[in-house]
């Protein structure tokens, strides 16, 4: 960040950095370098701390500061939260208990934002529109409506000026970030930067409303023919990026048991169908609704599943999706080995990281789940045993990925609520068998077999190059190479295994060439060995031995076989 645009900030970057102080953070300020920054006295950060912080735990001051701090920081804090496998445990418990519910803004805000984003007078869209919105939070607020046509429609409108509050903050904390990765090691370590960029691009996604919209046709096309389970319509010609309207749907959330109870609704249907219709999405579209929580999920008077809400949504490539399913079922076989090959496809696993002690730690965990029926199986416990797993060395993964398991361990929770004995991993199973036969298709694996073999002529287009250029650069006494002194005796023994190696090989190839020669002359002549019929074969065929044993005498004797 330049000079100028820190300067421009001031005021923000002082706020937080006095809100750190008062949350009990103060030694962050000093540890990163943000006090020389802004030059800001240790008196006046000292005096602003609030001792009734200081019996809470670092999880917890952190969570009381993202709350004080407002909209970009609650919001980083819930994408956060689903990233069990970089951040600690207690951290995810606390980040998990961030509400980003706050006061609606004015109507009038409301109504001049719609306007301007529709280019169009609000009665010339709407016939009826509910100045009192239905819910608010961080980042919109949702009307309700009824469009000249007669439909039914919630209208989510963002709240003025955000888009630039929130940039302005991703700007800073991504400064801080480079602050903290500068002075601390295990901010490096956690690589804070990428972090902070990783979340920041999920926040900006989140701030243009049409990419939800279209998040929503692609799931509604998933369940087009499902009939019990209900994606809203997006009216396009009334959207745009700080403007969605979509069908108004009217529905009991999920987790409100009592009055689902009163209505007759069986609870079990709905927890198999809410299930099914998650792991049918994951599964057959790779493409999911990535915050199943019970506020985003209701449920109509005949059972149907409505999802709404879908700010944030998982994406499976095939590859991500075929580890997953070896993952899932792995875990079904009790198959540590598995578990591990599994976790290494998926994440970027640290170069000094032990798969002999990766297995020891897959071992535990099978050991822990060994004797469970798949039925009795607590999918949240084998989640955050892998999350530790991850977390302990340090193995990234997939973004995705971590969206998925925060799915399903949503998805856990809700079920469980509603039929503590529906398991999740029953209605799994089959979808995993499914993948699985896909896989060993084969078609696919002709498929495959193409695709790999694309890929090593790709490799070996590259190997060719590579050696153009090395004998090239040999011509022109212009290698493009460094070799470390250290290491020069290693790689000239190694240099020489190789070629000793291939020189026994070439005389090896060349001395059985002669011998079978020798024995088909003799067997086409159809008389005894020809070596005693033509005497200077003979003498060739000593000599090429001669020099054979000679050769392997000499390469054994070097110690550089």
């Amino acid at each position: 960040m330049s000079l100028q645009t820190r300067v421009k900030y001031i005021n923000r970057y002082r706020e937080i950095a006095m809100q750190f102080s008062k949350s009990g953070l103060g030694f962050i300020i000093e540890e990163i370098g943000l006090d020389r920054v802004l030059s800001l006295p240790k008196r006046i950060l000292l005096r602003q701390q609030n001792d009734e912080y200081l019996e809470k735990t670092y999880a917890e001051r952190i969570r009381i500061f993202i709350e004080e701090m407002g909209t970009t920081f609650i919001k980083l804090g819930q994408i956060a939260s689903t990233r069990a496998d970089l951040l600690p445990p207690d951290l995810i418990n606390e980040l998990e208990k961030l509400q980003s519910h706050v006061s609606p803004f004015p109507a009038s805000d409301a109504r001049a934002l719609i306007e301007e984003s529709l280019e169009s007078d609000i009665d010339d869209i709407f016939m009826i529109f509910d100045d009192v919105p239905v819910g608010s939070a961080s980042i919109g607020q949702v009307h309700r409506a009824m469009l000249h046509t007669g439909e039914d429609v919630a209208v989510k409108v963002q709240r003025p000026n955000i888009e630039k509050t929130v940039r302005t903050d991703l700007e800073i904390l991504r400064h801080l970030a480079l602050l903290a990765e500068a002075n601390l090691e295990w901010a490096r370590n956690y690589q804070v930067t990428d972090m902070i960029d990783e979340f920041s691009d999920a926040l900006i996604n989140e701030l243009d409303y049409t990419i939800e919209a279209r998040n929503v046709e692609r799931i509604g096309k998933t369940h087009r023919n499902d009939k019990k389970v209900k994606i809203p319509e997006i009216y396009w010609d009334y959207s745009s990026k700080n403007v969605m309207v979509m069908d108004f749907i009217k529905g009991t959330p999920v987790n409100q048991l009592k009055k689902l109870d009163e209505l007759g609704i069986n609870r079990s249907m709905v927890a198999d169908t809410l299930a099914r219709s998650i792991f049918k999405q994951i599964f057959e579209e790779g493409y999911f609704h990535g915050d199943p929580h019970p506020g985003n999920v209701n449920v109509l008077d005949d059972g149907t599943v409505v999802f709404l809400d879908f700010g944030m949504v998982g994406r499976l490539t095939s590859d991500l999706k075929n580890n997953f399913g070896s993952l899932l079922i792995s875990l079904m076989k009790h198959d540590s080995d598995g578990v591990v090959k599994s976790i290494v496809k998926m994440g970027v696993v640290p170069a000094d990281v032990s798969i002999r002690d990766l297995n020891r730690e897959a071992e535990i965990m099978r050991d822990k789940y060994y004797d469970v029926p798949l039925a009795k199986l607590n999918f949240s416990d084998a989640v955050n045993d892998l999350f530790g797993i991850s977390n302990k060395y340090k193995i990234k993964l997939p973004q995705d990925f971590t969206i998925l398991a925060k799915t399903l361990l949503t998805l856990e929770s809700v079920v469980s609520q509603l039929d503590p004995d529906f398991s999740i991993m029953d209605v799994a199973e089959p979808f995993g068998k499914a993948l699985l036969l896909e896989r060993y298709n084969p078609k696919n694996l002709l498929n495959f077999q193409i695709d790999e073999v694309q890929q090593l002529s790709s490799e070996l287009r590259e190997v060719t190059e590579n050696v153009h250029t090395f004998s090239k650069g040999l011509r022109n006494q212009n290698l493009p190479i460094e070799i470390d002194v250290k290491g020069r005796s290693e790689f000239s023994k190694h240099l020489d295994r190789v070629i000793n190696r291939l020189s026994f090989s070439i005389v090896l190839l060349a001395f059985s060439i002669v011998m079978v020669g020798l024995i088909v002359g003799s067997a086409i002549l159809g008389e005894g060995s020809i070596i005693f019929r033509i005497p200077i074969i003979e003498i060739a065929a000593i000599f090429a031995m001669g020099m054979f044993v000679w050769l392997l005498w000499s390469i054994v004797k070097s110690g550089r076989f």
